[in-house]
């Protein structure tokens, strides 16, 4: 009797269980996302940060039941579904820059990588700073099974917030309090003077401070790094630095920027974020001819004074000027020596030149140069100086044969020659 009974509860259970017959079920069930920031957290001012995250789903299943006649779920309710990450500033003086991202569905001990790229303000203070990283996503809440053949699913929206922390490190700064040109021209070269200040929390060691070439920015710089040492924050510092100007620029302030290399506390080397600063420069050098157009006459050699003033911004050194004698000039002595001469002086060059007899009576226009020295002794080119001279006829007095003295020893010479014929032919 009690052989029998046994036998059939254990066939009845048999039955209960059997896979064709049954579907398994969850109870008291869900995601538990949490959030970390890998690789590093610690950045500087002015840096372009990339913030890697790591989200993770540690939501397990507690309960796990085994009922006949349950239709089978397609989703666990561990799993976390549609998930969107995006990260905020908060308080940081940070700038996020990737938008959020849909990372898809994380299944229950699953992980996902993110990536966020942000900028760390250049005035930024050290210190440490909350990152609120926002996560929305779905999961299985409830299913409800209407009949032997139909479940309906019921999802929850959830919207959740992980603090993430991440460390500005203290770095060097650079405040230029004042930038001073001097012989700064277009075409030539000059120097520029910085007066700068560690406005950072750092103190740099063996600090170098450069100037850099904003992209095609006509500012060179030829003589860039300057080795101050120990740069105490709030520290002021002088420097002195070469600088090229290209001979297409202009009259304007143009981008240079600074930077300055240091070791840190950490006895790392460290560069800072550059600093953008403006050099106004002066226009180029060149001269002018003040003088009016020289006077000459066709067949004849003369010597004209040619007046030149130097319409530039800055100094020359000792200038030269010389003309290009062409048909039909020629020249014996085409150099003059003009001296030193500041902006708006002038100076007069005085050319030996010849001018050919079958010359047309006019004014012509002769291409000249000015050679000079800049504030650095760099030899410089002007730019085609035109020197106007006027050819004009010869005049009466010039033709021999209106010359009165001319006139009386031609006819004293036939006198002469006339008697001595005469002479001649009676004695003969």
């Amino acid at each position: 009797m009690y052989a029998r009974t046994t036998i059939t509860i254990v066939l009845l259970l048999a039955c209960c269980a059997a896979p064709a017959i049954a579907a398994t079920k969850y109870i008291d069930s869900s995601p538990v996302l949490s959030a970390a920031i890998t690789a590093t957290n610690e950045f500087t001012p002015g840096q372009d940060a990339t913030i890697s995250i790591i989200v993770q789903n540690s939501g397990i299943n507690a309960f796990k039941f085994v009922n006949s006649g349950t239709i089978e779920r397609d989703d666990l309710p561990n799993t976390a579904k549609l998930v969107t990450v995006w990260l905020s500033p908060g308080t940081a003086p940070i700038t996020v820059k990737t938008d959020p991202q849909m990372v898809g569905d994380i299944k229950g001990a699953g992980t996902v990588k993110v990536t966020i790229a942000a900028r760390i303000s250049n005035n930024a203070t050290a210190g440490k700073y909350d990152l609120p990283l926002h996560i929305q996503y779905k999961y299985l809440d409830q299913s409800v099974q209407e009949a032997s053949d139909t479940m309906q699913f019921l999802y929850k929206t959830v919207n959740q917030t992980v603090p993430l922390m991440i460390t500005i490190k203290p770095q060097v700064k650079i405040e230029v309090l004042e930038a001073t040109p001097e012989t700064l021209n277009v075409g030539t070269e000059g120097y520029l003077y910085l007066r700068i200040r560690n406005s950072g929390s750092e103190n740099g060691k063996k600090a170098t401070v450069k100037i850099i070439r904003n992209g095609a920015s006509p500012v060179i710089p030829t003589d860039n790094s300057v080795f101050v040492g120990d740069f105490p924050s709030g520290g002021i510092i002088t420097c002195r630095y070469k600088v090229a100007i290209s001979s297409n620029a202009e009259r304007q302030t143009y981008p240079v920027d600074v930077e300055v290399t240091y070791e840190n506390g950490e006895g790392a080397i460290i560069t800072s974020a550059p600093s953008t600063i403006g050099i106004p420069v002066g226009g180029k050098t060149g001269f002018v001819v003040v003088s009016v157009p020289a006077q000459v006459t066709a067949g004849t050699r003369a010597v004209i004074a040619v007046d030149y003033r130097n319409a530039g911004d800055t100094t020359v050194y000792n200038a030269q000027a010389r003309i290009s004698a062409v048909d039909p000039f020629m020249s014996s002595d085409n150099t003059a020596y003009l001296s030193d001469l500041k902006p708006g002086e002038s100076a007069t060059a005085r050319f030996d030149i010849s001018v050919n007899s079958a010359a047309m009576q006019k004014e012509y226009a002769l291409d000249s140069e000015v050679r000079y020295r800049d504030a650095l002794g760099n030899s410089q080119i002007s730019d085609t100086v035109k020197v106007n001279v006027q050819v004009g006829a010869r005049s009466g007095s010039d033709n021999p044969l209106t010359n009165p003295l001319v006139v009386f020893l031609i006819v004293a010479v036939i006198i002469g020659a006339g008697y001595y014929v005469l002479v001649m032919r009676k004695k003969k």
